[in-house]
């Protein structure tokens, strides 16, 4: 990589609570810019962002044509998630499918929003799923409890060290 360009990245998603692999979405666009394209300004996404595209009356197709014919995509792929026929599906990504790029995660991980809420919820740990600062503000806001308790297994400071 010595030869890098610059890389602006804008990413959409709930990114409800953030997981280490929303912020691995960065890591693995720009490494994979980096050895494919010069990018520009690119609209970063998951699998999962990618298939709402198909949603009725979610996105406006305008919307969808303004974001792949002037900026462009990087989307990274998850597991049972079939980017290629995402694009093959749809007219307006067909079109422009030469200025979607797919990244692929060398490491695969499947640490979803989804599923941190869902075992929040249940009381159970997250600790190495998500960075300590973010358990530690879903504590100190008692987030993601069915009764707004915090019920998570140990106990956390607020440096988010477990105890």
């Amino acid at each position: 990589m010595k030869n890098r360009i610059p890389v602006v990245l804008l990413a959409c998603g709930s990114f409800n609570p953030i997981t280490n692999m929303h912020l691995r979405l960065f890591e693995v666009a720009r490494d994979h810019l980096h050895q494919t394209a010069v990018p520009e300004l690119k609209l970063l996404c998951g699998a999962d962002i990618l298939k709402t595209f198909q949603t009725p009356n979610l996105w406006e197709d305008a919307h969808i044509q303004e974001i792949v014919e002037k900026f462009g995509l990087v989307c990274v792929g998850r597991a049972g998630h079939d980017l290629k026929g995402y694009i093959s599906e749809s007219p307006i990504l067909r079109r422009y499918q030469h200025n979607i790029h797919l990244a692929r995660e060398p490491v695969l991980n499947e640490i979803s929003a989804t599923s941190i809420r869902r075992a929040l919820g249940q009381g159970q740990s997250v600790k190495y799923l998500l960075p300590d600062t973010v358990i530690a503000y879903i504590k100190d806001h008692n987030l993601y409890t069915t009764d707004g308790s915090w019920k998570g297994t140990g106990t956390l400071s607020k440096e988010g060290k477990s105890s």
